[in-house]
């Protein structure tokens, strides 16, 4: 069984990160992936901006970063995956759903998938759509449209 917890900072926690816990639990399922452990914090450019600083030396504001750990830990008697936690920006998520004419529902679940893949070990060298990656990314977005985060399916 997976376990997803969301947290915020400079941001309050918003009444829907019980619905973004869930749609996460729905990717994991989707991956095929069991005892997962997994954190998501949820910010503002503020914060995601200093973490890009510190840890990818770039001082500007991102939509998502991946830490991750990929470490095991016994737990009640059986194995727990500690994938590694994602931190989202909210101010960004915004700004990227104005930009490429999406709801921020849908960024944020393309987000959601994004980071999630990256914590389980793929990559890409591009954003060409092409990349394994990015179109398995979009086939997850596609298998789960009909799941929305945001009461209204659309804004925060």
């Amino acid at each position: 069984m997976n376990h997803v917890t969301v947290n915020a900072e400079e941001v309050v926690l918003p009444n829907w990160s019980g619905s973004m816990r869930c749609f996460a639990l729905k990717v994991l399922e989707e991956i095929k992936r069991d005892n997962w452990e997994l954190s998501i914090l949820l910010c503002g450019d503020k914060t995601i901006t200093a973490l890009n600083s510190q840890y990818r030396n770039k001082s500007e504001p991102t939509d998502i970063l991946s830490f991750n750990l990929g470490d095991t830990v016994q737990e009640c008697g059986k194995t727990v995956y500690l994938p590694g936690d994602l931190v989202i920006s909210l101010d960004t998520l915004r700004e990227n759903a104005r930009y490429f004419d999406v709801n921020e529902d849908e960024e944020l679940r393309r987000l959601l998938i994004h980071g999630i893949l990256h914590l389980d070990g793929m990559d890409h060298e591009t954003t060409d759509k092409e990349e394994p990656m990015l179109a398995f990314q979009e086939e997850i977005l596609n298998k789960l449209k009909n799941e929305h985060i945001f009461p209204s399916g659309g804004k925060m």
